[in-house]
């Protein structure tokens, strides 16, 4: 061997005697803590994210560049999502203009909301599932979802109601996109007793409502395109399931390490 890659024979009894180091140890034991978590949440953590995990559940401070090499000596890395659908034009009743203009930051939570609906499908059937959310721009969070087998007005007015609900005295401004949902004359009179401040983004301008197109990415590649779902029923339950993990388990770090909720109330209790 040491013939065929022109070693000493020195250099190999060196290598065989020498001892491990303390720093080698350690990066083996971070290499064994990084591959159960990409094994527990389904390979969805990027270097950023599982550096937030190792940290906070071990009590750590590890540097995100030693996370992230070690990520890719041992081949680890998160899943790629999808090119998303290009966007569908429709025409609008009644519209707003952007009072949003694209300030995606708040400086308090229920000061911005922002909706939309997106679908997905299971597979050997025909019907859609359609989730209706709306995301607060402050925390990130979710403050209210319902998912249902139609992209109706009752989908929509519900999830608002929802919000207002869990959410008393919330005068937000409220964005969305100019789906026939929003525009409709029923919603608008939600809005005005509510007190919020309409919004809607411009015609095929995606990225008006960029932090909830972001959030439908986010959900669909960690777990929509993870799985293979054969019921409506399924879906429902994945669905339930990730968000609850996005609100109160997924650390941040924009949120300093927090989870959505916990940097959510301790804006509220403060």
């Amino acid at each position: 061997m040491c013939e065929i890659l022109d070693l000493n024979r020195s250099s190999y009894y060196k290598w065989l005697n020498r001892e491990e180091t303390e720093k080698e140890r350690l990066n083996q034991e971070l290499c064994q803590i990084i591959l159960e978590y990409h094994d527990k949440f389904k390979g969805i953590l990027g270097y950023r994210r599982m550096t937030l995990w190792v940290n906070r559940l071990n009590q750590r401070q590890y540097n995100v560049k030693r996370i992230r090499r070690l990520m890719g000596l041992i081949g680890i890395s998160a899943k790629i999502r999808r090119k998303r659908k290009g966007y569908i034009k429709s025409k609008p009743q009644i519209t707003a203009e952007n009072v949003l203009n694209r300030e995606f930051k708040a400086e308090a939570p229920n000061t911005k909301w922002l909706t939309d609906v997106t679908e997905f499908k299971a597979i050997g059937t025909t019907k859609k599932v359609y989730l209706s959310g709306i995301i607060d721009l402050y925390d990130g969070s979710i403050v209210s979802y319902v998912i249902g087998t139609s992209n109706n007005n009752q989908l929509v007015n519900e999830t608002f109601d929802k919000a207002i609900d869990a959410n008393p005295g919330a005068k937000p401004l409220f964005h969305s996109d100019r789906g026939f949902q929003y525009t409709s004359k029923v919603f608008k009179t939600k809005l005005d007793k509510a007190k919020a401040t309409q919004s809607m983004s411009r015609v095929g301008r995606c990225i008006d409502n960029g932090p909830m197109e972001g959030f439908w990415g986010t959900l669909k590649a960690e777990m929509y395109y993870l799985n293979k779902f054969y019921s409506i029923e399924e879906i429902k339950k994945a669905i339930e399931e990730y968000i609850d993990l996005y609100n109160n388990k997924r650390f941040q770090a924009r949120l300093k390490g927090l989870t959505p909720m916990e940097y959510r109330n301790q804006a509220l209790v403060s």
